[in-house]
């Protein structure tokens, strides 16, 4: 009889289905960069973290984003958003939407600075 009960206590608790996993949202690495987002660039986060101003991290500096990147896209969304330590709301791009921030992101983590 234990083994019975032991058997169906088990086909029980072995037969639930875990819910579909929700995919993780794109990286930033994902996002395309247009020639638009390089002309915002220009004109707004360009004010800052082509130099460093204010702390920001550098252009292409890898080794000042990595630990930016380390911390998500939903922390550095909302700091974007938000504004964070020296950086306004917005980073000055008061047209920009989630996807444009997600790609000048990238751009800036990434990409050599133009000369």
């Amino acid at each position: 009889m234990r083994v019975l009960a032991f058997a169906l206590v088990a086909a029980i608790c072995g037969c639930s289905e875990s819910p579909p996993a929700t995919p993780p949202p794109a990286p930033f690495a994902t996002a395309a960069i247009t020639a638009e987002h390089i002309a915002r660039w220009s004109r707004t986060c360009a004010l800052c973290h082509a130099n460093g101003e204010g702390g920001a991290p550098r252009i292409g500096d890898t080794a000042a984003w990595a630990p930016r990147l380390a911390q998500g896209e939903d922390v550095l969304l909302a700091h974007t958003l938000e504004g964070f330590n020296n950086m306004p709301p917005l980073g000055y791009c008061m047209d920009c939407e989630g996807d444009d921030f997600r790609a000048l992101i990238r751009f800036m983590a990434t990409e050599v600075p133009p000369s």
